[in-house]
């Protein structure tokens, strides 16, 4: 019997959201120093990545990323300290919910029907509201 998996998606305030896929994204970016590399890791198109490393831009007073232009080695991009903060409060929050569902469902989980489809996995939808 495996745990229940949580996702969930914070909003701050209207058009103003913090989710999974945004964490992934600033996770890549960091990781690799660059949008472009980190949508290509992804699997996600360039304008896609832009895209929602624009509406972080919008949602916070303070930078996410910061992109570099041009040069010997061409452009980039990294996170900043703030975006780190955004990443390790989103990522301690899913762990605290885990812990949390993982408990509250716990005398539910026998009675949930596994298949066999490979690579499925259970899991439970909230949206913080």
């Amino acid at each position: 019997m495996s745990d229940p998996v949580v996702r969930f998606r914070i909003d701050f305030a209207e058009h103003s959201s913090l989710g999974p896929g945004k964490i992934r994204l600033l996770e890549a970016i960091r990781e690799s120093g660059s949008l472009s590399q980190a949508a290509r890791d992804m699997g996600m198109s360039y304008r896609r990545a832009w895209l929602l490393v624009e509406s972080l831009r919008r949602s916070f007073r303070e930078p996410v990323t910061v992109a570099s232009t041009g040069g010997k080695d061409g452009g980039g991009m990294r996170v900043t300290e703030f975006g780190d903060a955004l990443i390790k409060s989103y990522r301690q929050l899913e762990r605290d919910l885990a812990k949390l569902a993982a408990r509250g469902f716990r005398a539910i989980m026998p009675a949930v029907v596994r298949h066999s489809t490979a690579g499925s996995r259970t899991s439970i939808r909230t949206r913080l509201e």
